[in-house]
């Protein structure tokens, strides 16, 4: 970085899908979809700062099997997208921390993605709004336009339908992967729900209200996903059967299990079992983000 150089930096949140509905089929093959969405305080990080030609360096501890392949990343492909719907002519020197797990059902590339467009977006100033960089990252990735919301939302549609929730009650989530990655075009493929209702969603008042309210929907990819890792399987019942936990569940098309505590103790008793039992596996205790994530400037 140059002197007096600008640096921004913008955290990309794990995206969790509390529920998982598909409402129905597109006659070109997409799902429609009904999810409500929260994010957590663990994230991956995007850097960018000034340059003469568009670039992206890939490091953190998941970063290595996204190196050698950074031009089609979709970090890379929103942002020639925005670049060329309006006509910039600068480039950007852009950093990818990958701490979360690759192909996990969290969203990490979407929200790798959407952070990318909002930082670009302030580095070179482009006069757009959160519906305009939606609609660039909606062509690119499903889930981007509900990660540039990036707070409790419910999706709809193909994902081009973000509505606001209301904030998540203050609880403790682990994430836990078995280190499989995960095709989410393969789960969707498998699946056998194509005909769910979508859900009639009561915004929860506790911790106790919002497992009691997520009880009766479920995730309609669990079992596909089960299917292309196995493993899946075991994180849930491990998880199932931890003490305190109140509901697991798996995020997305998985391969990463999510279980919600009361409080950050009952989740940390968890986790260090579940690191004890399988020490291959990867698991983070976290908390829902009840904020967006800001860009920070140096």
């Amino acid at each position: 970085m140059r002197k007096n150089e600008i640096y921004l930096c913008l955290d990309a949140p794990a995206k969790i899908n509390l529920y998982l509905h598909i409402t129905g089929r597109r006659p070109d093959g997409y799902h429609l979809l009904d999810s409500l969405v929260g994010f957590t305080e663990y994230a991956d990080r995007v850097f960018a700062s000034p340059a003469d030609e568009l670039s992206l360096r890939i490091q953190g501890a998941h970063g290595l099997g996204l190196q050698g392949n950074e031009e089609d990343n979709l970090i890379m492909r929103s942002a020639r997208a925005l670049r060329d719907s309006f006509g910039v002519r600068e480039g950007a020197a852009l950093t990818l921390e990958k701490n979360l797990p690759v192909s996990s059902g969290i969203g990490g590339g979407s929200a790798d993605a959407a952070a990318a467009l909002r930082l670009l977006a302030r580095l070179w100033k482009v006069d757009v709004n959160d519906r305009d960089l939606s609609d660039i990252g909606l062509k690119i990735g499903s889930d981007i336009p509900v990660c540039i919301v990036g707070t409790p939302s419910k999706m709809s549609g193909v994902g081009e339908t973000v509505h606001p929730a209301k904030p998540l009650p203050n609880c403790a989530v682990l994430l836990v992967n078995g280190g499989e990655a995960v095709s989410t075009s393969a789960v969707f493929g498998a699946s056998r729900h194509h005909s769910s209702e979508s859900a009639n969603w009561v915004p929860p008042d506790d911790f106790e209200g919002l497992v009691s309210n997520l009880l009766p929907l479920r995730n309609d990819l669990t079992e596909a996903a089960q299917q292309a890792s196995p493993v899946i399987r075991e994180i849930l019942s491990v998880l199932e059967k931890s003490e305190g936990c109140a509901l697991a569940r798996v995020s997305g098309s998985g391969g990463t299990c999510f279980g919600l505590f009361a409080d950050l103790s009952q989740g940390d008793v968890a986790q260090k079992k579940i690191e004890r039992l399988r020490n291959g596996w990867w698991s983070v205790l976290t908390e829902f983000r009840a904020l967006r994530s800001e860009i920070k400037q140096s």
